[in-house]
């Protein structure tokens, strides 16, 4: 019988769905990719993870510059599969909620750039199993951004009589490229069996092959909206298990000695499962999502605006809502270290927090210099700061932020040159004037300020939900 359902399966959709029951919740584990060796100080840390942020965010908004600045591991998350053979070597992907395309490096690999960050896992061998997607392919229109097949088929060099007769089938689907703030890529799909850590496989898994990066030699597990994304490939056969998933980041502060747990990733839990927690009920908070006609592969939200203590400062029109232009709202991101507030939002918030901690606090100038973050302040023991909440559009959907996830401290000085002093740094970025961020997000929510919280994507209701939870011990008690 279970024979007779895939094949129906493979007939309707060219994927079927092995090994696990459709009704039932997947839970998988992310590993945090921060790595000691490869920061000297907490400067270089911040510096490069800040820098790192604020390219991507500027990258969404102008799409005809290219940054070529590589990924930082310090705030990424990873997820393991294999392709192929479940023996197959394992293959570690940065889980990125906002990109909608699954690729990797594949052998040989050329990775431009990229000296400063080691692959987490070597490039890929194809298996014999794996098949080139044809150019005729809707997989393929997706990749080349809905180009009609009759183009994908001249760019993929096929006879004119080939093309005239729409027999495209035997071609393969020709080169793309993809870009992100930080890196870009060349690669051409293919398809091959996917299995995951908990041995839910996918057969005809489409997920991009790259020869050759600028600035990213890991690869990218696309959780975004778009055909090619990991949930909509997965909903083809489970809409349960691909229409919804969240995950609930383990609390770090940069610190790899502080994640002895994955951060848990969820695939297909309901709204009842999700509010159950030991002997305690969870309410979440949640958000509509909006669309995006220019960028329809974000999560946005609509944003309301920042409360630093008791005062409430409203965010500009545009996070609100986006326009036709796909400018404006936030994005809800997987992939962006530090949340990213237009200029005149984020200075409101830094002028009402430095009144409060400024007026206690020695500045910390030097600090900011090498981190990139501002302001920062010494202190002796325990500084004290405000509580600074997100509130999103919708009737009480608003999230108060632990401390640490906005006020990131660490141990300045000690080097011989300055002595050592406490300092702590508001972990909030300066996205630019509004008039630079026209045709993309107004704002993004990095995953800095996510860490402690269960995120939920519910793709069919379209809304996003939050809920503050201890994420390692949600680890334990839906692994056990």
């Amino acid at each position: 019988m279970a024979t007779s359902l895939c094949l129906l399966y493979l007939l309707l959709f060219s994927t079927c769905w092995l090994t696990i029951s459709m009704s039932e919740m997947v839970l998988l584990p992310l590993t945090h990719s921060l790595s000691k060796t490869q920061f000297t100080t907490p400067h270089h840390l911040l510096k490069t993870t800040s820098a790192r942020s604020a390219a991507r965010f500027h990258q969404r908004n102008h799409r005809h510059k290219q940054v070529s600045l590589p990924l930082s591991p310090g705030s990424d998350y990873t997820l393991s599969f294999t392709l192929g053979s479940p023996s197959s070597p394992t293959i570690s992907l940065y889980l990125d909620t906002g990109s909608d395309l699954v690729w990797l490096p594949c052998s040989p690999f050329e990775c431009i750039l990229c000296e400063s960050k080691p692959p987490l896992s070597p490039p890929l061998n194809l298996s014999s199993s794996a098949t080139a997607v044809p150019c005729k392919s809707s997989a393929c229109s997706a990749a080349h951004s809905s180009l009609p097949s009759s183009d994908l088929c001249a760019i993929a060099r096929c006879p004119l009589d080939s093309i005239e007769t729409s027999d495209c089938n035997s071609f393969p689907c020709p080169p793309f490229y993809y870009a992100y703030g930080d890196g870009s890529l060349i690669a051409r799909l293919f398809k091959d069996s996917l299995t995951l850590p908990n041995s839910l496989s996918i057969q005809n898994f489409t997920f991009g092959c790259a020869h050759t990066a600028l600035g990213e030699p890991v690869g990218v597990a696309g959780f975004g909206f778009g055909r090619l994304s990991l949930p909509a490939q997965l909903s083809s056969v489970s809409p349960q298990l691909g229409n919804r998933f969240s995950y609930c980041l383990v609390s770090h502060s940069f610190d790899s000695d502080k994640v002895g747990r994955p951060s848990p990733l969820i695939l297909g839990r309901h709204e009842e499962q999700e509010k159950q927690f030991g002997n305690e009920n969870v309410e979440f908070v949640y958000t509509d999502m909006l669309s995006n006609p220019k960028h329809p592969y974000f999560y946005s939200v609509g944003f309301e605006g920042i409360s630093v203590g008791k005062r409430n400062i409203p965010a500009p029109e545009n996070l609100k809502r986006v326009d036709r232009r796909g400018s404006g709202g936030m994005v809800v991101d997987s992939g962006t270290t530090f949340t990213m507030l237009p200029a005149s939002l984020y200075d409101s918030v830094v002028t009402e927090f430095d009144h409060r901690v400024g007026r206690v606090y020695e500045r910390a100038s030097e600090v900011e210099e090498t981190t990139g973050m501002s302001p920062c302040y010494y202190y002796d023991k325990v500084a004290k700061v405000p509580v600074i909440s997100l509130h999103f559009v919708g009737n009480g959907s608003s999230v108060v932020l632990p401390r640490r996830n906005y006020f990131y401290e660490f141990l300045d000085g000690g080097d011989g040159v300055r002595k050592k002093r406490n300092v702590g740094c508001l972990m909030l970025m300066n996205g630019g004037d509004e008039k630079e961020l026209i045709g993309g997000p107004g704002a993004t929510l990095g995953n800095y300020q996510q860490q402690g919280f269960e995120v939920v994507y519910d793709l069919e209701k379209r809304k996003v939900g939050f809920a503050r939870r201890k994420c390692s011990s949600l680890w334990d008690n839906l692994k056990n």
